[in-house]
């Protein structure tokens, strides 16, 4: 800012030390400062007369528009150059208290907030914020995305130039969901926000707040972005939302707290109850959800609370659609009463892109722009993907339809993240994270993290007569058949960073057999046009067959739901001729995100095995390869039902999770109907018993903690007790260790995934059928035993949802159920 005023040391409303100079100096002093120290030129009316002083008002005018942009060029100067932005490292923020680290972040942010004019207020609220250059404040960029790896899809990282043209791809977050292990979770969220962290030093990022993960419920199995998601299983999101969120801010271990300075923000999305695209002409802009409150208490928000509570996350995002009539932009008893209140979300609530126009211009759920903008900031809203909120929170306030304070709020919260990420504790270069370069991109052991999780997920759903593993050697010569056989993209799904080390299947199985022929046999996953004479000759002629076929982001991705649960086009007719023409029973891979009906498959005795691969990221040809010779014992299981081509006849705007009539419901928990593969289904090469046991803490001793409860925890029925009457101290006593034994019998060393689950005798009143308790895995070597070790906590894993949204557990028998074996533990008197 430039000033055209009388002599003075210092401009009241501006803490940059002026200097006094004629017109003449000026703009060469201006620049020269610019680049040096934070002094800024006036022009004296002591200096100017006549003509003159005409001539100075101009160039003072002219300094007013003109610093700014410089002092914003400087700082983009200073990314091209491979610095991050950043203030309070000396110039027009020193001294000042939202520089000073001593301070709370909140606090800090309050004070900065309260030096902005409100139309630089205004200029926060959407994703790409402007800078306040006389306050020191660089531009930022809130859009990024992290799913599972650092990501181009945003509007911050950038790969397209710089040093650094690629990241570390993990899979697709379904795939990783596979493993059933939070600290592989874990570890890839803290690889994740390594890379990202170093992005932004090495000035290839604008922004260190990370819209992710997905922790949205993989409900309908034709949903296109369901392979972004953990899977169908609220506990399992939950836990997965919290390993990932704590790996992704840098805690220090799966078991820690936040750290002081975020290494990254991590934001949850999308609340709540989101998961249709475009279905039948019902697209996810104009859907109107009608979800009870029974299933938004045990399906839909338990992996947000998870997030939020367990994790530390520092966002939630709320999502497109209306939930009960109001759009849960707009929906102050989400965003305000549950995130902030009953949650403690200590961070801020950004809308999906567009969310707040779209709530206006297509759900006509404000009469005006300006009605839309005060509705959304009331109800907790802080930031709009999007520059809606931007454009019109002013006009909002002039009309009376917004208050300043609205305004200050939402800034506030934005700040207070921004001063957690470090972004106000002077050059970042100098602090915790400021090692993190580009030698920690696409390290080592970021690759070999990226293998083990893909080896980790995949899913072995058929092996008859044992045709796998394969004997490195022994195959002479192999057929690899398939349009997802050496396609790059197919390893990687959607929300992805260009890979640093792709191995398509095609080459992981040239690593291991001499003699490969290679055919696509479909141009492409839909397979309008296949060369099925030309596979069935390659078939018959080959040693082995192995087919990588599946869907691709044109079957299912963001904005884009399946019709059918079929494979496309003429892939099932491929397939079956290659595996009649086959010397041997073949190999199928499906890569998909989705599951599909592949009953054809099932029944058929000349289809030996069959594989899912996910999406499996950069390392995903190298892992299924290691899987198909027996380098790998596989252990993954499915985190969703598969369900038959019949399902599709349910529509998928129908949101109830519990079956009624007709209705079947969704999910293994309230499913009933045919399955083509169950929840938690997975094979092994080796053959594990299970044995239920309980250790210390024996639950029986639960009926004297909960006399002490007294009758107030009662259910009116007197047949249950109400959780949040139980307490958190109580039902922390209630907490028992339960023991499983596990045996691998052989012939192969491998790990085990083991699932438990609670089974109550009926499943009555709304009660699931069985429910996810929690899941251990340990690599055990053959004819060797394991104990794994469950911490099992009536409260959250006894209890059930009423359907008035209400936490009971009941009183009597349950099961815990571990495989085919089970025991029977009473809970209450």
């Amino acid at each position: 800012m430039v000033y055209l005023t009388s002599t003075q040391s210092r401009h009241p409303l501006h803490p940059w030390p002026l200097t006094h100079v004629g017109h003449g100096s000026c703009c060469m002093h201006l620049l020269n400062h610019l680049t040096n120290t934070a002094s800024l030129c006036f022009i004296s009316p002591h200096t100017t007369t006549g003509a003159n002083a005409v001539m100075a008002a101009l160039l003072a005018i002219l300094m007013h528009l003109l610093v700014p942009a410089l002092l914003l060029m400087r700082v983009v100067a200073v990314v091209a150059a491979g610095a991050p932005p950043f203030s309070c490292g000396g110039g027009p923020s020193l001294g000042l208290p939202f520089c000073n680290t001593k301070l709370p972040a909140a606090q800090r942010a309050a004070d900065l907030v309260s030096r902005m004019t409100p139309a630089e207020k205004a200029s926060q609220l959407g994703d790409v914020a402007n800078g306040v250059p006389r306050l020191g404040v660089p531009s930022y960029k809130w859009w990024n995305e992290a799913l599972h790896g650092v990501a181009i899809s945003g509007k911050g990282i950038h790969m397209d130039r710089g040093a650094v043209r690629s990241a570390t791809s993990f899979p697709q977050v379904l795939l990783t969901a596979a493993s059933f292990n939070d600290n592989l979770w874990f570890r890839i969220g803290q690889a994740t926000g390594k890379e990202a962290r170093a992005f932004y030093n090495i000035g290839q990022a604008e922004g260190l707040t990370m819209w992710s993960p997905n922790v949205n419920i993989f409900r309908d199995p034709r949903w296109g972005r369901g392979q972004e998601t953990p899977g169908e299983d609220p506990a399992v999101a939950s836990r997965y939302a919290a390993a990932f969120v704590r790996g992704l801010q840098g805690s220090s271990s799966n078991t820690k707290s936040v750290p002081p300075v975020l290494l990254t923000s991590a934001c949850c999305k999308h609340a709540t109850a989101y998961d249709l695209e475009d279905w039948k002409g019902v697209t996810r802009y104009s859907f109107r959800a009608t979800v009870t409150v029974q299933d938004l208490a045990d399906t839909f928000n338990p992996p947000f609370r998870s997030c939020v509570v367990d994790g530390k996350a520092s966002c939630v995002m709320c999502a497109y659609t209306s939930v009960n009539g109001v759009p849960s932009c707009a929906n102050a008893d989400l965003l305000t009463k549950t995130f902030r209140g009953s949650w403690g979300l200590d961070g801020y609530v950004a809308a999906d892109c567009d969310a707040v126009s779209i709530m206006r211009n297509s759900q006509f759920y404000r009469p005006t722009a300006e009605d839309t903008v005060a509705t959304t900031l009331k109800a907790g809203l802080d930031i709009d993907c999007g520059p809606y909120v931007q454009q019109h929170a002013m006009a909002a306030i002039q009309k009376g339809k917004l208050t300043q304070q609205d305004v200050d709020k939402a800034v506030k919260n934005l700040f207070t993240t921004r001063m957690r990420l470090g972004h106000f504790d002077g050059d970042p270069k100098a602090h915790v994270y400021g090692n993190l370069g580009a030698a920690h991109i696409c390290t080592q052991e970021h690759k070999n993290l990226a293998l083990e999780a893909a080896l980790d997920g995949i899913v072995l759903l058929k092996n008859s007569a044992g045709v796998l593993p394969l004997k490195r050697g022994s195959v002479a010569s192999a057929a690899v058949i398939g349009h997802n056989a050496n396609d790059v993209l197919a390893l990687l799904g959607n929300y992805w960073g260009p890979p640093c080390a792709p191995t398509t299947p095609l080459q992981g199985i040239q690593g291991y057999v001499k003699n490969v022929r290679f055919l696509a046999g479909c141009h492409k996953a839909a397979c309008n046009v296949a060369a099925t004479p030309q596979a069935a000759a390659l078939a018959s002629t080959s040693d082995s067959v192995i087919l990588f076929m599946g869907l691709s982001q044109e079957q299912e991705s963001e904005g884009k739901d399946r019709t059918t649960l079929l494979l496309p086009g003429n892939q099932q007719s491929l397939i079956t001729a290659v595996a009649n023409a086959a010397k041997r029973p073949v190999i199928l891979v499906l890569l998909t995100g989705g599951p599909v009906d592949i009953t054809f498959a099932q029944a058929n005795p000349k289809i030996g095995a069959i594989l899912w691969a996910g999406y499996p990221g950069q390392a995903g040809g190298l892992a299924i390869a290691k899987v198909l010779f027996g380098e790998k014992n596989p252990s993954g299981r499915l985190p969703v039902t598969w369900y038959p081509e019949e399902f599709t006849k349910v529509p998928m705007t129908d949101m109830r999770m519990r079956s009624a009539g007709s209705y079947p419901g969704r999910s293994y928990r309230f499913y009933k109907g045919k399955t083509i593969y169950k929840f938690g289904y997975g094979l092994s090469y080796s053959k594990f018993s299970h044995r239920v046991v309980t250790a210390r803490n024996n639950p029986a001793h639960n009926t004297t903690l909960l006399l002490a409860a007294g009758h107030a925890a009662t259910t009116e029925d007197n047949l249950s007790y109400h959780v949040d009457h139980i307490g958190d101290e109580l039902c922390r006593q209630l907490k028992f260790l339960a023991v499983v034994k596990v045996q691998n019998h052989g012939p192969m060393d491998g790990k085990h995934t083991a699932l438990m689950f609670l089974r109550w005798p009926n499943a009555t009143d709304g009660r699931p059928a069985r429910q996810l308790v929690g899941f251990q895995s340990q690599h055990i070597k053959a004819g060797e035993k394991a104990h794994l070790r469950f911490e099992v906590s009536p409260c959250e894993d006894f209890s059930r949802v009423r359907d008035d949204g209400r936490k009971v557990i009941d009183k009597g028998s349950h099961f815990l159920k571990v495989g085919k074996h089970e025991l029977e533990i009473s809970f209450g008197a």
